[in-house]
Order: C-alpha cells, then structure tokens, then sequence
C-alpha cells in the first residue's frame, strides 16, 4: 500500500490580510499547513505506522512551502513530499491543481490520498472532487473515521443534523478529512532534525505529462477587496409595542427582508 496526502500551505487563521495591487501583502504572513490538511496528514501517518506503508504528500507551491513542510509533514511521519512548483501551476484555477495533483498522485500509484475537506484560504471546497473525478476514483467527504483492509476501506461521514454515514468500498479511494478525525501531532526535536534529510521531489510539468496550456485556468481572479465596513447599530427607545413596530418596519423597508 502507498499512501497519499494532498497539503496546501496558506495564510495562519490569525494573519491579518493586506490587500496588494492584484492580490495579498505577502509581507509579515504566517504561512501554515491549512489546518484540516493538517488532519489529512495525521490520518496518512496513522494509516501508514499501520500498515506499514510509505506515506508521500503532494503540494503545489514555491520554494518556500518545502520548510513548512519540512517542520510540519515531513518532521511527524511522511516519508517524502512532492512539491510543484512552475509558474503556471501556482496561477491556475481549481481545475488546474488538481490536474497537477492528479498527474503526481497517479505517477506514485497512491491505494489512497488524503485530502482536508477544504483549504481555509479560498474556501472553494473544489479540489479534491476534482482530483477524484480526474482519477476516476471514489470520493468520500467529511470523514470523521477511517480503516482500510484487504483492498477496502470503511469510512464514517458527517451529513450534519447530527446524522452520520457508514461508507464502504474498494480502493483506490479519496478521503477529505472533518474536525474530529483524529488530533494532529507535534514533531520532536530529533523528527525535526531528519526532516532536513527527507527528499522533496520536484517535477516539472512536463515530467507529469501536462503543459501550463492544459492547466491554463479557465476561472481567474479579477479583483481583490476588503469586506465593507459594517454600518453602525441602530438602538430603538420606547416600550415593547412601539419598539417592536418600529423594528418590522425597518426589516421591511429598509433591511428588506420581509
């Protein structure tokens, strides 16, 4: 079995985002592993210490991810990282990565990959159904827990409203990982140290058997803002009757929401 782990390296929930010309003020960022690939990677080191098998992660970035990779994927449990890192790569859309991703995840001959259920810089919640469909392999979202046997594997997913789905099926499979899968570890000092020493494999696009036509992004980002600032409150006097008059009324013609 070999055992895959798609990693995006995004913004620290608690940086401050600066906008800058057609994107974000890098500048004064901390960059992190996104925090529910950051459970995609724990559940991929599970998985591999129990059956002994290679774990190896796949990144589309520069050169700077390798050291959160280093310290936070490489430095816990996985063996090697595969990083891309070509301009054209880093520009395309959601279809675009994952064509890359699919491309490096096929040429490892991954049995399984796991992937966060979402990165927390855009949100789009896109890539790894892409990546599935790409593959022509199952997808199974918001796993909250994972086994594999004998060529199968049996997952358990949230639906919401409390309601929880078994799902079984053969491998290769893709899981996206949910809050409460498991507890992401910390690296010790000696794991940090022969993460220095683990390999970081960067193909070109050509090696994957794509060009940056094929991955030219079909959706492309025009403009960067800020949210609007929002409006002050409004406090309403008078007893419970008037107050409560006056607030229907500002939601039906003001609000506009009645």
């Amino acid at each position: 079995m070999k055992i895959g782990v798609c990693v995006k390296i995004t913004p620290d929930t608690d940086t401050r985002i600066k906008i800058q010309g057609d994107g974000i003020d890098a500048n004064g960022i901390k960059w992190v592993v996104s925090p529910y690939d950051a459970l995609a990677v724990e559940e991929a080191i599970v998985t591999g210490e129990k059956h002994g098998a290679e774990v190896v992660s796949f990144t589309i970035g520069d050169e700077s991810t390798q050291a959160v990779l280093r310290g936070n994927v490489l430095a816990p449990g996985v063996a090697r990282s595969v990083v891309v890192s070509e301009a054209a790569a880093l520009k395309t859309d959601s279809l675009g990565r994952a064509r890359v991703l699919a491309a490096a995840i096929g040429r490892e001959a991954c049995d399984v990959v796991f992937c966060g259920k979402v990165g927390i810089d855009h949100d789009n919640a896109q890539v790894p159904a892409m990546v599935g469909e790409l593959l022509g392999w199952p997808v199974i979202s918001r796993v909250t827990t994972f086994s594999a046997e004998g060529g199968r594997f049996r997952a358990t997913r949230n639906v919401d409203g409390g309601v929880v789905e078994v799902v079984e099926g053969p491998l290769p499979a893709i899981m996206t990982a949910e809050r409460g899968l498991n507890t992401p570890r910390y690296a010790k000092l000696p794991q940090l140290t022969a993460a220095k020493k683990k390999p970081i494999d960067t193909p070109s696009l050509a090696d994957l058997g794509l060009s940056a036509d094929v991955i030219a992004p079909a959706v492309t980002m025009t403009a960067w803002d800020t949210p609007p600032p929002r409006p002050k409150g409004r406090i309403l006097q008078g007893d419970v009757d008037t107050v409560v008059d006056e607030l229907v009324r500002l939601l039906r013609e003001e609000a506009k929401v009645l």
